[in-house]
């Protein structure tokens, strides 16, 4: 049974920085694509980052390149995500997600979501 357990949520000042995590069990990913998404209160969720397995091809969305860096260690099946010069509109529930094939975007797996809250 595939689980992915996100960690290193929490309430952070406004310029901090804060470091997810996101284990995954059951299942290797090498090779397979490895993502963050975010959900804001009454907000649809949005793609922040995705990291392709293998030769680790990185992406990004909109406006969030620059501050956050996806990366991952394949020997511990982990992705992370580093967030740098946080804003207030980036309080949300993070989601890691993870695709069972190599397509980009099928992404099947899901973790249950960290919070992360920016106080102004």
């Amino acid at each position: 049974q595939v689980q992915l357990v996100e960690s290193g949520g929490g309430l952070v000042q406004a310029g901090g920085s804060l470091r997810l995590s996101c284990a995954a069990s059951g299942r290797m990913f090498s090779n397979y694509p490895m993502g963050w998404f975010r959900q804001a209160p009454g907000k649809e969720r949005e793609f922040v980052a995705g990291i392709r397995w293998s030769g680790g091809s990185t992406y990004y969305g909109l406006s969030l390149k620059g501050r956050f860096t996806i990366s991952r260690d394949n020997v511990k099946n982990t992705v992370y995500l580093q967030m740098n010069s946080l804003k207030p509109e980036d309080t949300a529930v993070y989601y890691c997600a993870a695709a069972g094939s190599t397509t980009w975007g099928s992404w099947d797996y899901w973790g249950q979501g960290t919070q992360v809250t920016v106080s102004s």
